[in-house]
């Protein structure tokens, strides 16, 4: 079960999206401001995070900029920031992903369903080696 980080300042807003993502089995944790967002995500343990852009403490591109010299994560712009420029800086800064409310909270679930398949498509995976030849000898794992 994938774990997903909303941070979002509205509760009305951050009880509807913690609500839908658990109704489709992620866990969520929910930060109401900028600072205890950005430190709640670098504690690590997300696989996603939902991003509002206007926060208390923080605002979202600078969370967004923050996170992506640190994490590799999906991080998803929520947001009712509308303008073109809104759009162009938050994926700039590292967002993959930008929804503008009002949203339909089941398109939101399949976004964040398609971003974490992304995701996991893309991730580098290490594959198990039975042996190792170098320098003509052969090592067998065991």
């Amino acid at each position: 079960m994938a774990k997903i980080l909303i941070i979002e300042d509205d509760r009305a807003i951050s009880d509807i999206e913690r609500d839908y993502l658990e109704l489709s089995d992620f866990e969520t944790d929910v930060a109401y401001d900028g600072v205890d967002g950005l430190n709640k995500a670098l504690s690590g343990g997300f696989d996603l995070i939902l991003l509002d852009l206007m926060l208390p403490g923080l605002d979202g591109f600078t969370i967004c900029k923050k996170l992506r010299e640190k994490l590799d994560i999906p991080i998803l712009m929520v947001t009712a920031r509308t303008q073109d420029i809104d759009k162009i800086r938050g994926l700039g800064f590292g967002a993959d992903d930008y929804i503008e409310k009002p949203f339909s909270p089941s398109v939101l679930v399949a976004r964040v369903k398609a971003n974490l398949a992304q995701y996991e498509r893309l991730r580098p995976t290490a594959k198990p080696v039975d042996s190792i030849i170098s320098a003509g000898v052969r090592v067998t794992a065991l």
